[in-house]
C-alpha cells in the first residue's frame, strides 16, 4: 500500500480475502476500511462512530461488519448502520479499479442523500429523553420522516449519553457537553421540537394524546398520529431507615452525577450494591482520585453475581482492591445513621446545627464511617402512565414495541417480544435498538429487522477494562469458563441447564472480542453453540463466518 497523495490511498486487491474486510491505518490516524465480494470492493472510514474502534479488527459475518468493543454493526456492501450502538453508518469513499490495485480517494465521500419526504402530514409525539426516545427521533429522519416530531422530557437538559455518567463522567474523563447524543446541535439540525422540563400528567393511547404540566403549571393536552412512550427507569431507594437523608445519593441523571462528583470531596463514601452500576461507580471515583475511600457493601459474596461466574466475580474484586477499593460482603444495611453538626459557633451567632450522614449500621451490628452513602440498588420501571394497559413488571408490547396501533412504548418500561423470548431489559444498547426498531415500524420499513432478528449486548467499564456480555442467561452458574479472569483474559459461556446438548444462552467476556461477536452472531442465528461443541473445542469465530456466508 503506497500514499498517491494525501487524499488517495493504493491498496493491493490480493490483501483482501474474497468475503472478507481489512483496514489500513494511515499516517494520519485515520482508518479505511475495504470489504470484498469477489471482485466487488467498497471503502469506508474504519474507525466505528459510536467510539473510534478499528473495525478491521471485528468480524465480518455475510454482509455484517461487526465492532468488536460494543457490537454495532454495518452493511458490507453501503456502510448502512444495522444495529447500534452507533447511531449512523459508515463515511463511504469512492473505489477506482486499477487491475490489481485499487485507488481509494478519501476525499471524495459518496453521499446519498435520503430525502425526507415521508408521511409529511403527521406528528410523533415522544415522551421520555432518554437512550430510546433520542434514538427513533434520530432514526426517523435520518430515514426519511418528513413530519412534525415532538420530544418531551422532564429533564432541562436535550438527550445525553447516559451510561457515559458512570464510565467516565464520575471520573472525570469526559466533559458534560461531550455527552450530548448527536452533539449540541442535534433537535435544531434535524428540525426535532424538544419540550424540556415538561412533566406528562397523563397518557391517553386509545386517543393517542398527552396531557403535560409545564414549569408554570399551565396545563396543555397534545394529540399525536404516532405515540412513543419512553419514560425509562427511575433508581429504587430499599426501606431502609435513613435512605431518604441529605448526604443519600442515587445515580440516573447528569444532575445526580454533578451532585456526586461535588459531595464525595475527601470524603469516606459507602456505596449499597454491587450490581454493575454499584461497581461503575466505584472504578469512576476511585480514579478521580479525590475520595478519602470508598467502601462497597454487597448482601452476597459476589459482585455482579446475577450477571457473571463466581471465579470471574472473584477477579473483579481483586481489580477493585488493587485500585483501594474496601468490601464487606454477604452484609445487611439495617440503617443510615445521622449525626448532628454545630456550626456559627461565635460569641454573636446563635448555634445552628445540620444534620449529615454519619454512617451505616449493618444487621451483624458493624457500623461503618461514611460522609456521604450512593445506593447501586436497582431501578424500576416508570410504567405508571400506562398502568391501565400494562402490569408494573413491563409493558407488554411486539417484537416492533407496538402497544397498539400506532402507539409504541420503548427502552426500560418494554416488555418486549423477541428472538429470546419477552423480556424486559434495562440496557442502553437494548434502547437503542428499540428506536431503530419502531422507527421503521412506523415508516413501514421491512428492510430493517424487528427484535425476532436481535440479542441484547451491554458492556461496563472499569479501570479502563471493558467486560461485555451478549444474549441473556437465567444464571451465570451453569458455566464453561475458558482463560484467566485473574490477568482479565477470558471468555465465559452460560447455559440455563447442564446438558450437554443444551445451547448456550449468553456469554461475558475480557479480551476476547472476536470470539464473543461471532457468538452473539450466533446467537441471533438460533446456532448457539452446545456445552458439547465448546467441551470439544469448536471455532467459533470460523462457524459464525461459515454459517453467515452460506446464507
Amino acid at each position: 500500500m503506497t500514499n498517491a497523495t494525501i487524499n488517495t490511498v493504493t491498496i493491493d486487491k490480493a490483501d483482501i480475502p474474497n468475503g472478507g474486510m481489512k483496514s489500513y491505518k494511515q499516517d494520519d490516524d485515520s482508518i479505511i476500511l475495504i470489504t470484498r465480494d469477489d471482485s466487488t470492493f467498497h471503502a469506508f472510514d474504519g474507525k466505528c462512530p459510536h467510539a473510534g474502534a478499528d473495525l478491521g479488527n471485528g468480524l465480518r459475518c455475510g454482509h455484517r461488519v461487526v465492532c468488536p468493543w460494543h457490537h454495532a454493526t454495518f452493511d458490507s456492501r453501503d456502510g448502512t448502520l444495522l444495529e447500534p450502538i452507533a447511531i449512523e453508518g459508515l463515511t463511504r469513499y469512492t473505489v477506482t479499479d486499477e487491475g490489481d490495485t485499487l485507488l481509494i480517494d478519501t476525499s471524495d465521500q459518496i453521499n446519498e442523500r435520503v430525502e425526507r419526504d415521508k408521511l409529511p402530514d403527521t406528528h410523533t409525539i415522544i415522551v421520555g429523553g432518554g437512550g430510546s426516545g433520542f434514538m427513533i427521533a434520530h432514526q426517523l429522519r435520518h430515514t426519511g420522516y418528513a413530519g412534525q416530531i415532538t420530544l418531551i422530557s422532564n429533564e432541562g437538559k436535550a438527550p445525553y449519553n447516559r451510561p457515559l455518567l458512570s464510565k467516565v463522567f464520575l471520573a472525570g474523563n469526559m466533559a458534560e457537553e461531550k455527552l450530548l447524543l448527536g452533539g449540541a446541535d442535534w433537535a435544531q439540525k434535524n428540525d426535532i421540537k424538544l419540550s424540556l422540563n415538561q412533566t406528562v400528567s397523563e397518557v391517553l393511547p386509545n386517543e393517542r394524546r398527552v396531557n403535560m404540566v409545564d414549569s408554570n403549571g399551565e396545563n396543555e393536552a397534545i394529540t399525536a398520529d404516532f405515540l412513543v412512550v419512553a419514560t425509562g427507569a427511575s433508581p429504587t431507594r430499599p426501606p431502609i431507615k435513613g435512605a431518604d437523608l441529605d448526604g443519600v445519593y442515587t445515580l440516573r441523571s447528569m444532575e445526580d452525577a454533578k451532585l456526586i462528583k461535588a459531595a464525595s470531596h475527601d470524603q469516606r463514601v459507602v456505596i449499597i450494591g454491587t450490581g454493575f452500576i454499584g461497581m461503575e461507580v466505584a472504578s469512576a471515583l476511585a480514579q478521580a482520585g479525590t475520595t478519602a475511600s470508598i467502601t462497597v457493601i454487597g448482601q452476597d459474596s459476589r459482585v455482579m453475581g446475577n450477571i457473571v461466574s463466581e471465579t470471574v466475580s472473584n477477579a473483579l474484586i481483586k481489580l477493585h482492591e488493587e485500585n483501594g477499593i474496601n468490601f464487606v460482603f454477604d452484609a445487611t444495611v439495617n440503617e443510615v445513621t445521622e449525626v448532628k453538626r454545630v456550626v456559627n459557633q461565635s460569641e454573636n451567632e446563635e448555634q445552628q446545627t445540620f444534620s449529615q450522614v454519619g454512617g451505616v449500621t449493618l444487621a451483624s451490628g458493624e457500623y461503618i464511617d461514611a460522609d456521604i452513602v450512593i445506593l447501586g440498588t436497582g431501578v424500576s420501571a416508570n410504567t405508571n402512565l400506562l398502568a391501565e394497559v400494562n402490569d408494573p413488571d413491563g409493558v407488554q408490547v411486539d417484537s416492533t414495541l407496538q402497544l397498539r396501533d400506532s402507539v409504541y412504548a420503548l427502552g426500560d418500561i418494554a416488555k418486549a417480544s423477541g428472538q429470546m423470548g419477552r423480556m424486559r431489559i434495562e440496557h442502553w444498547r437494548v434502547a437503542l435498538q428499540h428506536g431503530l426498531v419502531s422507527a421503521a415500524a412506523i415508516l413501514k420499513d421491512d428492510s430493517v429487522a424487528s427484535l425476532d432478528d436481535r440479542v441484547p449486548f451491554f458492556w461496563t467499564m472499569q479501570y479502563g477494562k471493558s467486560l461485555r456480555y451478549s444474549g441473556h442467561a437465567q444464571t451465570p452458574d451453569n458455566s464453561i469458563l475458558f482463560g484467566t479472569p485473574d490477568t482479565l483474559d477470558y471468555i465465559e459461556y452460560y447455559f440455563d441447564d447442564k446438558n450437554e446438548d443444551t445451547r448456550a444462552s449468553a456469554a461475558s467476556t475480557l479480551g476476547h472480542d472476536k470470539e464473543l461477536v461471532a457468538f452473539a452472531e450466533l446467537l441471533r442465528r438460533g446456532h448457539a453453540p452446545t456445552r458439547a461443541q465448546l467441551n470439544a473445542g469448536l471455532d467459533i469465530i470460523e462457524q459464525a463466518q461459515a454459517l453467515s456466508q452460506s446464507h
